[in-house]
């Protein structure tokens, strides 16, 4: 069960790292816009589309990655308060009733709305330069399988709380600029009064 959890932990930061990078791609094309609309007066047809497209992606190859990390919004007034044995229970119950049939739901429609647009090669119509969006709706039904996949780990989570009371820890590979700076100057008080 803990390889189970680990495996699925590692393939959801896989694809979320490697989706990251899609901010540098955006960040280029936005940039290029700019300079071609504002400088040269010769604004692109394909920008705003390129960009929903791949903001949409990072955003949906992301969950998987977030959702391992419990980076979640929830709201969690009550539950922070509860033994952790308790707060497995509760999301075990969620889990089930609400977040693996939403996933199971995103699959299928996904791949209904996928295999349509790759059966005609739709395109935007957002904008003149018709720019494909056939493969942006397969983007659904691969972030449905991983979030999938990482609600089992999760699951699996839940279980091993419930005999333990308490949580298996995803690894740490993301540190909030705030937590790492209060660590360094804490650090440096320690050095500076041995």
């Amino acid at each position: 069960m803990i390889g189970f959890i680990r495996f699925a932990d590692s393939l959801s930061a896989w694809f979320g790292k490697a989706f990251a990078w899609l901010i540098i791609l955006m960040s280029v094309g936005t940039g290029y816009e700019v300079v071609s609309r504002y400088l040269f007066n010769a604004p692109t047809a394909w920008a705003l589309d390129v960009s929903f497209i791949m903001y949409g992606t990072l955003f949906m190859m992301g969950g998987a990655y977030t959702l391992s990390r419990g980076g979640h919004v929830r709201g969690d007034f009550l539950y922070r308060l509860w033994q952790p044995r308790n707060q497995a229970k509760i999301d075990l119950v969620l889990y089930i009733l609400f977040f693996f049939p939403g996933v199971t739901a995103l699959i299928f429609a996904g791949w209904k709305y996928a295999a349509k647009s790759w059966s005609y090669g739709e395109v935007s119509v957002n904008s003149p330069a018709g720019v494909p969006i056939y493969q942006f709706k397969t983007v659904i039904v691969a972030a449905g399988i991983l979030l999938f996949i990482q609600g089992l780990a999760q699951v699996c989570r839940c279980i091993h709380c419930m005999r333990t009371n308490e949580w298996l820890p995803a690894d740490e590979d993301v540190f909030e600029t705030e937590d790492l700076l209060m660590q360094k100057a804490a650090e440096a008080e320690k050095d500076a009064h041995p």
